[in-house]
């Protein structure tokens, strides 16, 4: 999928630890925003960066819907998700072609 596709994606602060749930039809811009803290509110709050999952959808509509969806989910729901895809809570912002975080 191309960057400017809708998608929902979930970002940690470090393995299993604080999450966030969002959806965007740009992610490298959102993660940008969210890695410089120019996204204020509860990830700039806590330190939430790392990108752990990334699931991209045909529509806006779609990616909205499945957003709404895991954030009705139980916590240890959410993990196994990302832990099925991404088991060493690897940061996926680089595949994107973002630095490594410390």
């Amino acid at each position: 999928m191309t960057p400017l596709s809708p998608c929902t994606y979930i970002l940690a602060n470090q393995p299993r630890g604080t999450l966030y749930i969002g959806v965007t039809s740009d992610i490298e811009r959102r993660l940008s925003e969210h890695r410089l803290g120019d996204a204020p509110g509860f990830t700039s709050r806590y330190g939430v960066k790392r990108l752990v999952w990334l699931e991209y959808s045909g529509e806006m509509a779609a990616a909205i819907e499945r957003e709404k969806q895991l954030k009705r989910w139980h916590r240890a729901w959410k993990i196994n998700l990302i832990e099925a895809a991404n088991p060493e809570w690897r940061d996926l912002g680089e595949t994107l072609g973002f630095p490594p975080l410390p």
